[in-house]
């Protein structure tokens, strides 16, 4: 039986020395909305796919690269939220207001 840390990371759910901890409350937020749009994305790119598979070819190609410049964006989103966690983008509590 494995017993699971009383202080888990809200982020990732990993255990307290979780990189994510040591974010203030702005970058953490800051990272937790960049993951949520991304996952949003996600989700949307794939009900696109979902109702492009029943299209004609020509519509379906179509619907393929909008779902390609989706699947950028999330890229791009992760990337985002990765650069936080490394503490390369910051977010200042005064940007918040």
């Amino acid at each position: 039986m494995t017993r699971t840390s009383l202080l888990e990371c809200f982020t990732c759910g990993t255990d307290n020395r979780c990189d994510a901890m040591s974010l203030t409350k702005p970058n953490q937020e800051l990272r937790r909305n960049l993951k949520n749009a991304a996952a949003l994305l996600e989700d949307a790119a794939q009900a696109l796919f979902a109702k492009a598979k029943k299209l004609p070819d020509a519509e379906f190609l179509s619907e393929m690269e909008r779902i390609g410049k989706l699947n950028e964006c999330i890229d791009t989103l992760e990337a985002y939220a990765k650069e936080v966690k490394a503490g390369r983008i910051n977010r200042d509590v005064e940007q918040r207001k």
